[in-house]
């Protein structure tokens, strides 16, 4: 794992280095990096991943007390990040959260340095924040950082993670991965207040990823739209219309998998991202 010193702080991330294409790889709210170990596994003989644990709830490192950290500026560090490692081309792959962050940047005049895009069962349109899971979620962000960290303890226990509200509809088989992302939240006090900050900006702003919507038809680049075919939390009909107003993209349904694609279905995750990584690279520009 590796460090870097951005505008908002610290920032933790893995790099599997290598000549290959770079694949940035985005987790969601209360994630870190390790939703992609799976995934990664599988990939960086053939490609370099890079991977940021980004400030969404199970980041070790406090951001500034004055950094923005609504999910455009999450976006915005992103991009810092593929220019402090003068990354080219790059082909960025959001889950959950992270998928809205990819949209945003897509979205946006900041994609010089962008090739492509694969969105894997993600925030989008006017599910934001998505389902029963980030309603609640966001909701507590309403309180004092005192009073979410007495709430957020709860998640110590297996059968309150479980819970729809919780992370029981965004994953079969990941229970050991949100144990362990809650470690942060639970056990540092300015994490929890960089949280909080988070939510209340999505809260904020619920309009975001409408408006962002309404931009996508502007990124002429080989896209990807993967969604678990019987998602709870994320409707399958936001993929299929993703994948229409994105002007070069595909959908690819993944069984056997809620939201969180790379956690129960890494194998098959990583098939579908290198098919997509040989076709782009087949493709004319």
């Amino acid at each position: 794992m590796h460090q870097i010193e951005l505008s908002a702080g610290t920032i933790d991330y893995e790099d599997t280095g290598g000549d290959g294409p770079p694949l940035v790889l985005l987790h969601g709210l209360l994630m870190d990096a390790s939703l992609w170990d799976g995934v990664v596994a599988e990939l960086a003989g053939e490609y370099r991943c890079v991977v940021p644990t980004l400030p969404l709830g199970a980041h070790q490192h406090a951001m500034g007390p004055d950094a923005d950290l609504s999910l455009p500026a999450i976006a915005r560090l992103v991009a810092e990040l593929l220019d402090r490692l003068d990354l080219r081309d790059v082909t960025l792959v959001g889950n959950d959260t992270g998928g809205a962050v990819v949209q945003l940047l897509i979205a946006g005049d900041d994609v010089a340095r962008v090739g492509g895009a694969v969105l894997v069962s993600c925030d989008a349109f006017d599910n934001f924040p998505p389902g029963l899971t980030g309603k609640t979620l966001v909701a507590t962000g309403k309180l004092p950082p005192a009073l979410f960290g007495a709430f957020i303890q709860q998640m110590r226990l297996r059968p309150v993670r479980r819970l729809p509200i919780a992370f029981g509809w965004l994953t079969k088989r990941g229970d050991a991965a949100t144990k362990r992302w809650m470690q942060p939240v639970l056990h540092q006090r300015d994490i929890r207040r960089d949280t909080v900050r988070v939510l209340r900006s999505i809260k904020a702003d619920k309009q975001l990823l409408v408006d962002a919507a309404e931009r996508l038809p502007r990124f002429d680049h080989p896209a990807l739209v993967v969604w678990a075919s019987r998602d709870r939390v994320m409707p399958l009909e936001h993929g299929r219309r993703l994948a229409e107003i994105l002007p070069r993209a595909e959908l690819v349904e993944v069984a056997d998998s809620a939201t969180l694609v790379p956690l129960d279905q890494p194998t098959e995750l990583a098939r579908i991202v290198r098919e997509f990584m040989r076709e782009s690279a087949r493709a004319p520009r």
